[in-house]
């Protein structure tokens, strides 16, 4: 494996230090359908997804963050809450709940993470 090793990157207008790309690009990205065969649509360093019962879904990551203190975001389709449960380097649990705080499935879930890779 070849390391580069630079302070900047640029695009020729506007230039931004490595870290920002090192540390604060997303490591773990998936939009997927939690109706019915859970599937992935779209996915970065997510594996499969684990469907645990109505509204509980695992995210599996293909490459595991360095531990479970990573930052985790959730939106789904149709006013509904999506919130982390059990996390791990290898994965995160979440959950999707209506208002009433009925958990559901639902068509459109997606959850990006940010930390460090392992």
């Amino acid at each position: 494996m070849s390391t580069i090793i630079a302070s900047n990157i640029s695009d020729g207008t506007t230039s931004v230090p490595s870290t920002y790309v090192v540390n604060g690009s997303a490591k773990a990205w998936v939009n997927f359908n939690g109706t019915s065969t859970v599937a992935i649509r779209d996915s970065l360093n997510v594996g499969s997804i684990t469907d645990n019962g109505t509204g509980d879904y695992t995210v599996n990551f293909t490459n595991p963050l360095s531990n479970g203190n990573y930052s985790a975001v959730g939106t789904s389709q149709r006013f509904t809450q999506t919130f982390g449960g059990i996390r791990s380097g290898t994965q995160l649990q979440t959950f999707c709940q209506n208002l009433a705080g009925n958990q559901n499935d639902v068509d459109n879930i997606n959850i990006t993470t940010h930390g460090d890779l392992a």
